[in-house]
């Protein structure tokens, strides 16, 4: 199952639109991660298959989205992102974490059981 790549666009419509909000106010009804990479990232390309199977065995529970960072440069630096991949977990209520390198299986589920409460 392919993740979804989001633009511009279509990260204010489903997840965060920066331009009418100071503060957050996360636009989606169930919890993500974003992942923000670069097709020349090496540590990018471990975590991809990851994220796949992720969104596989959770399904509907969570969304799991992708941003080119080399496409999207602006939501990159909105986020303030130096290093790739950086991961962003978006509980549906609260506010995000972030967390940077390339995470093992385990940490994902153990993050996504702990800061997004899906199980």
């Amino acid at each position: 199952m392919a993740l979804e790549h989001l633009t511009k666009e279509t990260f204010k419509s489903k997840v965060f639109n920066y331009e009418t909000n100071k503060d957050w106010k996360y636009e989606g009804d169930k919890p993500a991660i974003i992942d923000f990479y670069a097709d020349w990232c090496q540590p990018c390309k471990m975590v991809a298959p990851i994220l796949e199977e992720l969104q596989a065995e959770y399904g509907d529970k969570l969304v799991i989205y992708k941003i080119d960072t080399e496409a999207e440069q602006e939501l990159s630096s909105i986020f303030g992102i130096r290093s790739i991949p950086s991961l962003l977990f978006i509980p549906a209520d609260g506010q995000p974490q972030m967390a940077a390198g390339a995470l093992p299986k385990d940490t994902f589920k153990q993050v996504i059981g702990d800061v997004l409460k899906v199980n």
